[in-house]
């Protein structure tokens, strides 16, 4: 069986599996070794995972920093080791029946927007060269540094009683390496009754939404993927050249500058496309040539 072409595929990560082992999966399925993904998503966690295909995967670079939006269930009563449900409870369950509508809405207020946030000490982030949820699985105490995200929505769209445990469902939307856990601890932290995130959906990635994820066994009944010309089209600016700057970007040259701002789609007269652009003082430069020069 012949595998696919370049493209982008986006799937809907079932619960239970890494990012890791969908990308193994959809290697099988789609007959290429070549396949990447564009923003991990934890083993518990399920939704929109955007995969690139053979010359996809250089695609990838330019997704991994779009935004991305997330459904998710925070429990409030009691911090964890791992700030999800996976992880040991720090100390005694708090309770949090008595947190008021204003507490909280003030409370969710202060981590929206322009935010400083302190990582998951089980992030894949890495610490001297190695990823910082190994070095907490093996008993290391990790202290990240704050790093600044943005939480652009962070909306609490019901709130539910369990025992001593109030729970909320929320939606947000953030930008690239936000930790929706972050995000359920510190405001279990700033409650006073600790927090964990027990239920996390990613609903989109950019562009790509849950509407258009499929299933690992859609794909296993249909292995195909979003051509890149198809993408770029929807992703970028759009830049119409001529046979000769066509090949000239071929060949790694360069164009006049675009005007516009982020990679840009340069297509050929027939509708290929030739490279993803990006202005410099010099001029437009590929930044991905997607044909080769005769």
């Amino acid at each position: 069986m012949s595998g696919v072409g370049d493209g982008i595929l986006v799937v809907d990560k079932p619960a239970g599996w890494t990012s890791h082992d969908v990308v193994g999966r959809c290697r099988r399925l789609l007959s290429t070794r070549r396949v990447g993904h564009a923003g991990t998503l934890d083993p518990a966690a399920t939704g929109v995972l955007v995969l690139g295909a053979n010359r996809g995967t250089k695609f990838l670079t330019h997704l991994v920093a779009h935004d991305k939006a997330y459904a998710a269930t925070v429990r409030l009563g009691v911090a964890t080791v791992t700030d999800d449900a996976e992880g040991e409870p720090l100390g005694e369950p708090v309770d949090a029946t008595g947190v008021v509508d204003d507490a909280l809405a003030a409370a969710v207020a202060a981590l929206t927007g322009p935010i400083q946030q302190v990582p998951s000490s089980v992030s894949a982030i890495k610490v001297d060269g190695q990823r910082s949820y190994a070095r907490v699985r093996g008993g290391q105490d990790v202290e990240l540094p704050p790093r600044p995200v943005t939480v652009s929505r962070f909306d609490v769209l019901d709130r539910r009683l369990d025992g001593p445990f109030l729970d909320l469902d929320v939606v947000v939307e953030v930008s690239s390496g936000t930790y929706v856990r972050a995000l359920a601890r510190d405001l279990g932290r700033a409650l006073g009754v600790g927090g964990h995130l027990t239920a996390l959906r990613r609903t989109r990635s950019g562009p790509f939404t849950l509407d258009e994820a499929r299933t690992l066994e859609q794909v296993e009944t249909e292995p195909r993927v979003e051509p890149l010309a198809a993408v770029a089209r929807r992703l970028f600016p759009v830049l119409d050249v001529d046979e000769r700057q066509a090949g000239n970007l071929a060949h790694g040259g360069f164009l006049p500058a675009t005007g516009l701002e982020g990679p840009v789609g340069a297509f050929a007269p027939d509708g290929t496309l030739v490279a993803l652009v990006g202005d410099t003082p010099r001029g437009a430069k590929p930044l991905l040539v997607l044909v080769t020069g005769g």
